[in-house]
C-alpha cells in the first residue's frame, strides 16, 4: 500500500450505489476498491453527510441501506473531521480561490488531514491547492 493519502468526495460515494449511475456506478467502485487496496484513503464526515442526505433524499436507498453503507465504509476508511481553523481556512479559499463555501470546507479538512488527491466532479480536474490535487476520475 502506498502512502499516499487520498479522499473521495460525495458524488463518487453516490455514484457507488446509484444502478441509474451506468458507467459512473462502475467507475466509483473501481475507484473505491483502488483506494482501498492501494491508498491510505479517509473519507470526510462532510461526504458521509452528505451521503446519507443526498442518497435518501432522492430515494436511492432507504435510511437503513444508507446506514449500513455508511458504517460498511467507516470500517473501510477513517473519517477524518473538520476543526474551527478548517472553518476558518475554508473562508478564506472561498475568498481567494473561488470555490463554493462546502467544497472550501471538503478541501479544508483534506488539507489538514494530508490528503494529497482528492476524487470529485466538482473540482478543476488537476488543479492543485496547497498540496491537494483534484481528479475527476471520469
Amino acid at each position: 500500500m502506498s502512502d499516499k493519502r487520498v479522499s473521495l468526495d460525495t458524488n463518487i460515494l453516490i455514484y457507488a450505489i446509484d444502478i441509474d449511475a451506468g458507467e459512473k456506478q462502475l467507475t466509483s467502485i473501481s475507484l473505491i476498491e483502488h483506494c482501498a487496496i492501494n491508498y491510505d484513503c479517509v473519507l470526510t464526515l462532510q461526504s458521509l453527510s452528505e451521503f446519507y442526505a443526498a442518497a435518501t433524499r432522492k430515494g436511492k436507498v432507504t435510511h437503513a441501506q444508507a446506514e449500513a453503507q455508511i458504517k460498511d465504509w467507516q470500517l473501510l476508511f477513517p473519517t477524518i473531521l473538520p476543526t474551527t481553523r478548517t472553518v476558518e481556512y475554508a473562508l478564506k479559499a472561498v475568498d481567494e480561490h473561488t470555490l463554493s463555501f462546502w467544497d472550501a470546507m471538503l478541501w479544508s479538512v483534506a488539507c489538514e488531514n494530508g490528503v494529497s488527491e482528492l476524487y470529485s466532479e466538482d473540482f478543476q480536474s488537476g488543479r492543485e491547492l496547497k498540496g491537494v490535487r483534484f481528479t475527476n476520475p471520469f
